[in-house]
């Protein structure tokens, strides 16, 4: 089985190198794709750096969101499976086996990694917390999954599950979207837990209130809406 994972990149200078070094080291076969959604902090230069040895790293031309790089890396999986991976350190690669091991297993098309049942996670943001259950409630509610994170980065899928999903929305609406998508074509959806580093703003963290109202916007639509 080969393991694709997809990084995508924005702005990322200080830990880019770390975190594709701790998925290089994970031991799982794997290809590694890379997409810059245009950083301007110097990532760029880091990003040829690690290309040289084979690496296949993407750049967009202009910023287009964090949905929009994940799409952009699809079209270039030639994995079985396929995990998503943000360029921070808050989600932990050695925690990959556990991702795909339903998938494996043949049980599970979708695997969900899900930081509030995991063995350990970082105390940050009280609000973040109300907004993401909130809105994994509401998903929920719509799905008829039970997810209790469903704004998780670490989603593992079956490659021709996901190259199945027509994608649309940008930023951070890929969450909500993919889940209302995969929950509408009947997929085996599982949930494993995972430990959770989570970052303050002040070392990076991108994503506000405005994703929070924008996600409650993509819920609906993609759930209620054709």
């Amino acid at each position: 089985m080969l393991l694709s994972v997809i990084i995508p990149v924005y702005n990322e200078a200080r830990t880019i190198r770390q975190i594709v070094r701790r998925v290089r080291e994970e031991p799982t076969e794997k290809e590694i794709i890379i997409v810059d959604d245009a950083s301007t902090d110097g990532t760029c230069d880091i990003l040829k750096e690690i290309s040289r040895d084979g690496t296949l790293v993407v750049y967009h031309e202009r910023n287009r969101g964090k949905g929009a790089a994940i799409r952009t890396g699809i079209k270039h999986v030639r994995g079985d499976v396929v995990i998503i991976q943000d360029a921070d350190l808050e989600y932990d690669p050695t925690e990959y086996s556990r991702l795909i091991h339903p998938i494996q297993q043949n049980v599970a098309d979708v695997v969900y990694g899900s930081r509030f049942t995991g063995p350990e996670h970082r105390v940050l943001f009280f609000h973040h917390y109300l907004a993401n259950r909130f809105l994994t409630f509401l998903s929920n509610l719509l799905t008829n999954l039970n997810l209790t994170d469903m704004e998780t980065c670490y989603k593992a899928f079956r490659a021709e599950v996901i190259k199945r999903v027509d994608l649309k929305s940008n930023r951070f609406g890929f969450e909500p979207e993919v889940t209302a998508k995969v929950a509408k074509l009947g997929c085996r959806v599982y949930e494993v837990p995972i430990s959770y580093h989570g970052r303050d703003y002040t070392e990076g963290k991108k994503i506000g209130w405005k994703d929070a109202v924008a996600a409650l916007w993509w819920i609906i639509r993609f759930n209620l809406l054709p």
